[in-house]
């Protein structure tokens, strides 16, 4: 739905996702409404960091800029399991993933003034709690435990990155959203 209204606006919209067929049936359910969307498809598997660097490389082998930056993508009460890096699934994807990429896109978004950086949370943010004594959560683990705290450090993430942007005087902004 973001991509459909972005490229309704005209911009020209990367998806970047872990299942090529998917982004090509979105990508074509889109162009049905606006056949001169301007999509792209970039590879991109949240749970493996080397992933995030391998499509962060790509884009910047084609772009210096970046406007917009929605991080929208995620799993959500899985069982036990972990990252092809060993981080519990739902905090390694959920946030690790969105962290590493923001991270690693900062200086293309730095590169354009009036850039926006969107984490997308969820309401069950309020259940969370950082558990940092056991942050894979291996001695504890239960599936909307594992959820929450992901949702609740994207949260963290997101009012954090946005006070140092801000410190910085950087030209841009880092928000989240339910």
């Amino acid at each position: 739905e973001t991509a459909r209204v972005l490229a309704q606006r005209n911009a020209h919209v990367i998806l970047a996702c872990r299942t090529e067929a998917k982004a090509v049936e979105a990508m074509a359910k889109i162009r049905a409404l606006y056949p001169r969307a301007q999509l792209q498809f970039l590879p991109l598997d949240l749970a493996s960091q080397a992933s995030v660097r391998d499509m962060v490389a790509q884009f910047r082998e084609q772009y210096d800029t970046l406007d917009l930056l929605i991080n929208n993508a995620g799993v959500m009460w899985l069982p036990q399991s972990k990252t092809v890096d060993g981080f519990e699934s739902q905090l390694g994807t959920n946030h690790l993933g969105h962290f590493a990429l923001t991270g690693l896109l900062l200086p293309m978004l730095l590169n354009t003034s009036g850039a926006r950086i969107v984490t997308v949370s969820s309401i069950a943010h309020r259940g969370g709690q950082i558990h940092f004594d056991d942050i894979w959560l291996d001695r504890s683990y239960g599936r909307q435990k594992a959820y929450a705290q992901s949702k609740l450090a994207n949260l963290v993430f997101a009012l954090e990155l946005q006070r140092r942007l801000h410190a910085a005087g950087a030209p841009i902004i880092s928000v989240a959203a339910h």
